[in-house]
């Protein structure tokens, strides 16, 4: 049994240490150390490149997690950071009105995604699905939502509910990816008062693995929002410009009201996007408000037509898709090797390796010792939260990553639970 040596955490311990002094927590969210193996895996990064970052001790890692998804090609891509460059040398990019790059971003936006009618801009994905939502129930007039997935930290969708008035998200409901009957037992109840229904069309529930529609679900989630006289909408801020360029609804064949996209949208520029049908984004016009003093920014949008025309160009996600799927078939070899009970995502893009549950709930501990094992041989994966796999990410990384797995497995099949 190869147990891989401790990695030197030092300077990120010592930096985490003093962050906590200055921020609460020291880091937030899900970037804190409990979201990973604490002590394990490094706090703080210096800089990234191509596939790879390396943090302030100096570890570099294959980096599979790429910011939480926004890293479509590669970290400090030349092509897109110079696009954003000249934004700001030549034009400038904060202004009291909007500069006209922001219709070139929408009209390509328009002509890549099938809802896509029209298009508002924001900053994150929880201002995208926030806004989507706000559209939904400025058009029907209704109040209630049904989600299924992650929609962000604001308060009508926020998983964790400290600070948040019970008010204020007692009109959301939530079913459960791949089960339609769930979301039928809600319209029953509450159909006619429904604004909006809004799925993940790819699920991917928090520490569990990911998931392509079942027959029929997203199709039902469809008909049951045109029944009830809802909007349905896509949060694609995962799946947007990473399975398809026209999102998961394109690759899918279904179509929503709204949409929202993000992450991918600029290889890691802070930008959201809010899409749909012409007569329900009309709403924004004067009836629903939107307003904010950065929206408007124009750095992201140079970033977002360069990274747009580059994944067109180079067929980017041809190649991400083609990477994926061969990772995924030698991953399959390797976890039919071992005897520990193991589960990897079916989406070639969005690699994730998890532990099916067991009554003596030892796969928690088999679950760190794997990720503990896997981060000591530098391969950067969350063990609560699926990957990404990147353009730059090389067919030698892929294969490092393949024998890190199997001799990370064979640690944990070797321990005794």
């Amino acid at each position: 049994m190869y147990d891989a040596p401790k990695l030197n955490l030092s300077k990120s311990i010592a930096e985490f240490e003093y962050g906590k002094t200055c921020t609460p927590g020291g880091v937030l969210g899900i970037r804190r150390p409990y979201n990973f193996v604490e002590g394990e895996y490094p706090i703080y990064f210096e800089h990234g490149k191509g596939g790879r970052i390396t943090d302030i001790d100096g570890n570099e890692y294959l980096d599979y997690l790429c910011a939480y998804g926004p890293i479509i090609i590669g970290h400090r891509e030349e092509e897109i950071d110079n696009a954003a460059i000249a934004q700001i040398r030549d034009k400038g990019f904060c202004f009291s009105l909007t500069q006209s790059i922001q219709n070139k971003l929408a009209a390509k936006l328009k002509s890549l995604i099938k809802c896509a009618e029209m298009a508002v801009f924001v900053k994150t994905g929880s201002d995208a699905t926030t806004l989507a939502t706000r559209v939904a129930r400025g058009y029907t007039g209704k109040t209630k939502i049904m989600r299924c997935g992650y929609h962000g930290w604001h308060d009508w969708c926020v998983e964790v509910k400290g600070g948040v008035p019970a008010k204020l998200y007692e009109d959301t409901h939530e079913f459960h990816y791949n089960h339609l009957e769930e979301l039928e037992d809600l319209m029953k109840k509450h159909g006619d008062n429904t604004a909006a229904i809004i799925v993940t069309p790819i699920g991917h529930p928090l520490a569990e693995q990911v998931e392509y529609p079942k027959p029929g679900f997203l199709e039902g989630v469809r008909a049951l929002a045109d029944k009830y006289g809802a909007l349905l909408i896509f949060d694609e801020i995962r799946t947007g410009f990473r399975v398809h360029i026209g999102g998961a609804q394109t690759l899918l064949g279904v179509t929503p009201d709204l949409a929202t996209f993000g992450k991918a949208l600029a290889n890691g520029y802070p930008i959201g996007a809010c899409v749909g049908k012409t007569q329900f984004m009309k709403k924004l016009e004067k009836e629903v408000f939107i307003s904010s003093t950065f929206f408007p920014n124009s750095v992201e949008f140079a970033a977002a037509l360069k990274t747009l025309e580059i994944l067109e160009r180079d067929k980017i996600l041809d190649v991400i898709k083609k990477k994926g799927e061969w990772f995924n078939a030698e991953l399959a070899k390797v976890l039919g090797r071992h005897k520990v009970a193991t589960e990897a995502s079916p989406v070639p893009q969005m690699p994730f390796i998890t532990f099916k549950k067991n009554e003596a709930k030892t796969y928690k501990e088999m679950r760190k010792d794997f990720y503990t094992q896997l981060i000591r041989r530098k391969v950067f994966l969350q063990p609560y939260h699926h990957g990404y796999v990147c353009y730059r990410h090389t067919d030698e990384d892929l294969k490092y990553t393949i024998k890190s797995i199997d001799e990370a497995l064979s640690f944990v099949d070797e321990k005794k639970y």
